[in-house]
């Protein structure tokens, strides 16, 4: 080859290094020299010279990127689309080149340098990617690329898999189940570690039947742009009808709530519009697909993210219910949809306060006129009977009306009810519906709630609420008086003898006067007056012997008290804390809530106990009175009522401490270990002659339900205690060591409440405060020696004892305290260093000796010199000559060596680029090589990585992940040419000078 041919190369080259260069100008004028040359082969091996110096360098220099995109649009540049014969042969010689770069790459994949394998990916990934939709290579050509990229996305450095799960993006076939390319992507994203390689996959993947699952986990992935990646994804190439109810309803709920606030921006202003539009901009038609009678308050939230993004308020009411003249949706026309839709708008323009007023006018009408309609459609819901409820199409239909019920009662909190007229209606109809036998049971809290929230004193309210529990549990009643046959056939007897004296009386008293006896007539004259009076008392009496009388009937059916109960939960919710239980509350709990404690229906027996536990929080000495009870419900009833109850009994130790168990004597559990070192602050001991005391023994009881087999139970204990300890009223080493152990059992693997209960209680309890954080290391040495000792057919024998150690090396890490220790002493982790040499020392010998050891070298163990450095250098030593294990030794000696302020060994040398694709160049490689082997010689590979180079690696491979094609890059402003011009100026790499040098002779 010509110097002259040879020159044009390099100089192509080096001005494709300057990113102010025209690369287009460049490819065509080397694309010139190169369709001039008859052999090509030459210009094939000068042209892979000059490439090698830039697939050699790893970090993302810009000259190096500007090369490789010079050399991708060259390559691409001998693409052409095949319309005429004529060309068929020059285009065939054309693409050689791309086939013989081609080549030249997937032969060069396996190289040892992971620079090597990360640039020859990349320009796959950039080959592929640039050639247009027809373009077509060989079959056997893109099976060796398929094959290679499989290979490669299991390769050791996150980069290099990246660039090669985007290059595969063209091969993969969506429609096959078996298809490689798919497999191996979703393998990527259940098992990469690195986030950036999951965001790659997901940029690139398919959506399918096999695929679609995938990207939906990802939507709860750690990492919060990986989330953010997959909701784009499911927002850009997934349609809803694809997705399950079930998955919506998640996607919203999760996104929505999610703790970055970029994916909620991306569920608000990417997935709900693309949905929205996909509906034909149907509102109503979007919360068909959300089953809003089962996710109302996602549905709700979903609306709030809808309504934030319409700017005006003419927006609001474009898919506003279709309301009539009286402001109302017709009674004919409600559903489950429109309904909910517009309590969401009405609560959303609510919200804005004194700007939306005007525009609510337009949505409700007057509360006096809504109390009618809302009470119109209640009294039209029916009463089923225990048959009507086993037809399901009758149940569904009633169900229906129950959730409209709902809504249109929940509208209630959005009307104006200033108006001293209007608000007085709306209480009426409130408690008439109340009182309403056919109110169904899901609508009396709601209406309970809008009733009290409408009255402003307690007493007022109190009173009310126990008037509509007089009127419902005694409703006035017909009673139907009858008189016995009998009675009634006597009483007629005496009438008609009465009515035949009376007639023998005025007969006498005719006879009396036509004799002119006045002495006698004047005596039957009286007595007929009183025949009379008898005849009339006995008619009125036979005519009121079949009047129905009305009188009060108590009603004890579980329906009647579940409904009392019901009122007097919301009742005392709302109750001022300060104030006490008041006379007529009192009544209520002696007439009503204790004797339903002991009914025969589980779930009268539940709501009582919550009434119980919510009034206890009014009223120490009701507490005091009612806690035996409380902690028998606790062990003896049901799972539902055993929970409530057991909430009831956390909420009295969160609020009056433990202490308020010291005078009450408990049920006495099955015998448990000691698990109390302290109470609210004050260490207690069990005396002589009260070997048990009560605190104990409901700590006991409590311990024992964290093994409980039911889920819930669980639960409950492990976040009641959580709460105990997280607010200091236990400070507990063996219960903390229990809750931890409770998080890593496998047992626990299902219950995702109790997993994230635990997970977020560690963290913030080991971050509040110094005390915290010896109560943790305290608990360590219990766990791994719970551990250790576990048999094998349990299950803490499958926890890995190894990830335990590094949770309390972590939790325990003083620069993880939110506030540290205002005076500075020996650290929590010299503690623990101490504990663990103490119990090396206890047997040398033993197994988990090593483990130790090796958590000993994950310690921050200060190298100031002290009392507290030398008793641990001191007890080092001794681990030293006690130890035989080699591994234990090498992990001791470095611990030691830094104690003493000696730097450790030096690490290994840095892997030299291996760049034996260059003939020329592979002479100056061999001697790097030889240099690297020197520096190794005599040293051991590392196997195990330190947690500090562990990050620092991860911290590494994350800031130089190639986020090529990965649609999350956030938007920059586009520098000045001068800006850019320095820029280069500056630039770390540049090539000219590497190839100048192999150029000179």
């Amino acid at each position: 080859m010509t110097a002259e041919n040879e020159l044009e190369i390099k100089e192509a080259f080096q001005r494709a290094q300057k990113a102010h260069n025209n690369k287009a100008k460049l490819v065509a004028s080397l694309k010139n020299r190169y369709v001039k040359l008859e052999d090509k082969s030459e210009f094939h091996e000068e042209f892979l010279r000059c490439l090698k110096y830039a697939m050699i360098i790893y970090t993302r220099e810009p000259a190096v990127e500007n090369v490789i995109d010079f050399a991708v649009k060259f390559a691409v540049s001998f693409e052409t689309p095949v319309n005429e014969e004529e060309e068929e042969e020059e285009e065939e010689e054309d693409i050689s080149f791309l086939n013989f770069l081609f080549n030249f790459l997937l032969e060069s994949h396996g190289a040892s340098s992971h620079a090597v394998r990360f640039r020859v990916c990349q320009l796959v990934n950039k080959l592929l990617g640039s050639l247009s939709e027809s373009a077509q290579i060989d079959d056997d050509l893109c099976e060796r690329i398929h094959e290679v990229m499989l290979i490669r996305v299991t390769d050791k450095y996150p980069n290099v898999r990246i660039q090669a799960a985007l290059a595969m993006a063209r091969l993969q076939d969506p429609s096959n189940e078996h298809c490689p390319t798919i497999k191996a992507y979703i393998l990527l994203l259940d098992n990469d570690s690195n986030p950036e390689v999951r965001r790659a996959v997901l940029s690139c993947i398919a959506p399918s039947a096999f695929t679609l699952p995938k990207i939906y986990k990802r939507t709860r992935d750690v990492k919060e742009k990986v989330r953010k990646l997959a909701y784009q994804v499911l927002a850009e190439k997934v349609h809803i009808r694809a997705l399950t109810i079930a998955q919506r309803v998640s996607l919203l709920h999760q996104g929505l709530n999610d703790s970055a606030d970029s994916v909620k921006d991306v569920v608000k202003t990417d997935l709900l519009p693309a949905w929205l539009q996909l509906l034909q901009g149907d509102v109503l038609q979007l919360l068909h697909r959300l089953d809003v009678e089962n996710c109302a308050e996602t549905a709700v939230s979903a609306l709030h993210a809808l309504f934030s993004m319409m700017t005006t308020f003419d927006e609001l009411l474009q898919n506003g219910p279709q309301l009539d003249e009286r402001k109302l949706i017709p009674v004919d026309s409600l559903s489950c949809e429109n309904v909910l839709y517009w309590r969401a708008l009405c609560e959303f323009i609510k919200s804005k306060g004194a700007e939306g007023e005007e525009l609510l006018e337009r949505l409700l009408p007057e509360p006096a006129i809504f109390a009618e309609y809302l009470y119109s459609y209640l009294k039209s819901v029916p009463l089923m009977s225990e048959e009507e409820k086993a037809d399901m199409t009758q149940l569904e239909l009633v169900m229906t009306k129950e959730f409209i019920g709902q809504q249109l009662i929940l509208l209630v909190g959005c009307l104006d009810t200033s108006e001293e007229g209007g608000r007085k209606r709306v209480l009426a109809v409130l408690q008439e519906m109340l009182v309403l036998p056919n109110t169904p049971l899901s609508l009396i809290g709601q209406l309970v709630q809008k009733l009290v929230g409408m009255l402003q004193d307690d007493q007022q309210r109190i009173a009310v609420i126990a008037e509509i529990i007089s009127d419902v549990r005694e409703p006035i009643v017909s009673v139907d008086d009858t008189v016995d046959e009998n009675e009634k056939r006597k009483k007629q007897v005496r009438l008609a003898e009465v009515k035949v004296r009376i007639v023998e009386s005025k007969q006498a008293l005719e006879e009396c006067i036509s004799c002119q006896d006045f002495g006698r007539a004047a005596e039957l004259k009286d007595s007929i007056s009183q025949l009379e009076e008898l005849r009339a008392k006995i008619s009125l009496e036979a005519s009121q012997a079949d009047h129905i009388k009305e009188q009060r009937v108590e009603k004890n059916d579980p329906e009647t008290l579940l409904k009392c109960l019901t009122m007097c939960a919301e009742v005392i919710k709302r109750m001022n804390i300060n104030r006490g239980i008041c006379p007529t509350m009192n009544a209520l709990i002696e007439s009503l809530i204790l004797p339903s404690v002991s009914n025969a229906n589980p779930t009268v027996r539940n709501m009582a106990v919550v009434c119980v536990g919510t009034a206890a929080l009014h009223s120490r000495d009701l507490a005091n009175t009612h806690l035996v009870l409380l902690l028998q419900i606790t062990q003896l009833d049901e799972p539902k009522v055993r929970i409530s109850a057991l909430r009831a009994l956390i909420d009295q130790l969160l609020l009056n401490g433990i202490n308020i168990l010291q005078d009450k004597s408990t049920p006495q559990p099955s015998q448990a270990p000691d698990l109390l070192d302290s109470i609210d602050g004050q260490a207690t001991q069990p005396s002589e002659e009260d070997e048990e005391s009560p605190v104990q023994s409901v700590l006991k009881m409590l311990s024992e339900f964290l093994d409980s087999e039911i889920s819930e139970l669980r639960t409950e204990t492990a976040e009641g205690l959580a709460k105990l300890m997280y607010c200091g009223r236990i400070v507990s080493a063996k219960l903390f060591s229990r809750l931890v152990l409770l998080w890593y059992n496998p047992v626990t693997e299902d219950d995702q409440r109790l997993r994230h209960c635990l997970g977020v209680f560690l963290q913030l309890y080991a971050r509040e405060s110094r005390a915290h954080q010896e109560c943790v290391e305290q608990s360590f040495l219990l766990s791994m020696r719970t551990l250790f000792n576990a048999p094998v057919t349990s299950p803490l024998s499958e926890i890995d004892t190894s990830n335990v150690a590094e949770l309390f090396v972590e939790l325990t890490r003083p620069s993880a305290l939110i506030q540290p220790a205002a005076i500075q002493g020996a650290s929590v982790h010299e503690s623990l260093a101490v504990r663990l040499c103490n119990e090396i020392l206890r047997d040398a010998s033993a197994p988990e000796v090593r483990l130790y050891c090796k958590t000993l070298g994950c310690l921050e163990i200060s190298t100031e010199p002290g009392p507290a450095n030398n008793e641990l250098q001191q007890l080092l030593t001794e681990i030293l000559q006690a130890v035989k294990d080699k591994y234990c030794i090498r992990a001791v000696e470095k611990v030691l060596s830094q104690l003493q302020g000696c730097r450790s060994a030096p690490t290994e040398a840095q892997d030299t680029v291996l760049a034996a694709l260059d003939h020329n160049a592979s002479e100056a490689v061999k001697d790097e090589e030889a240099k690297s082997k020197r520096a190794r010689k005599g040293q051991k590979k590392v196997t195990v990585a330190k947690a500090a180079k562990k990050s620092c690696k991860m911290k590494e491979s994350s800031d130089e992940s190639d986020e090529e094609n990965v649609p999350d890059a956030p938007p920059v402003m586009r520098p000045s040419r001068c800006a850019k011009t320095a820029a280069l100026t500056k630039t770390k790499q540049d090539l000219t000078a590497l190839m100048n040098k192999e150029a000179s002779p």
